[in-house]
């Protein structure tokens, strides 16, 4: 592809993983947003997000697809495509009566759905399931936030935000709540997401874990018990 600029097919994918890495945590569409935004950067006629948008989940959906096959036919557990200890944990939050949320910036019929299959959508009934939206103005993991302060008549120190993204870390300092930042290793070709635990001691995380398998230690430092 001429891009009119030196850059190398090294170069660019260099760049696409750096700012995917960036985005993570919010909306797919911001990631769509700015490819387009690059691309006419270098002197070409992108499409509409939405449509690289719709590119993606045409090529990811037959994957996911193939994955909630083997977990609903039991080839698959829901612990083989969690994060380690994490539904543990979830059943440990649950039990100690704690108000959970999901916000995701997927879909959100994808993300109800994946919750149901994985068998932990029982978890957020008292809380809620969030995800993007058609109208992207319309969602954010900050919205979510401030919708659970006013619900629950919270102050920020009484909320605890967990994630893998820069974005919700720092939605969770910019109200004073606790964030748990989670530097999971993920294995693959292009080296993403290598820098997470720095990128989430910059955005202000409090905690940090890799995982949640020594979630009974990460217990008992929350709640003393």
């Amino acid at each position: 592809m001429d891009t009119k600029t030196n850059e190398s097919r090294e170069d660019l994918e260099k760049l696409v993983v750096d700012f995917v890495d960036r985005l993570t945590g919010k909306q797919t569409i911001y990631q769509m947003i700015r490819l387009a935004e690059e691309m006419k950067k270098r002197g070409g006629q992108p499409l509409d997000p939405k449509e690289y948008k719709e590119i993606y989940h045409q090529k990811l959906n037959p994957l996911v697809k193939e994955r909630i096959a083997k977990l609903e036919s039991g080839e698959l557990s829901g612990e083989q495509l969690t994060v380690n200890g994490s539904i543990n944990f979830l059943e440990d939050l649950y039990n100690q009566g704690i108000s959970l949320y999901l916000a995701s910036g997927t879909d959100i019929e994808y993300v109800r759905h994946e919750a149901e299959v994985l068998g932990v959508d029982s978890y957020f009934q008292q809380g809620g399931i969030f995800g993007a939206v058609k109208n992207y103005k319309n969602f954010s993991k900050e919205m979510v936030i401030k919708k659970i302060l006013q619900d629950y008549d919270l102050r920020g120190s009484e909320l605890m935000i967990v994630g893998d993204g820069y974005v919700e870390i720092q939605n969770a300092k910019d109200v004073n709540a606790i964030a748990l930042g989670v530097a999971s290793v993920e294995h693959n070709n292009y080296n993403m997401n290598a820098h997470k635990r720095q990128r989430l001691i910059d955005a202000g995380a409090d905690l940090m874990i890799t995982d949640f398998s020594e979630h009974n230690k990460l217990m008992k430092h929350l709640f003393e018990v």
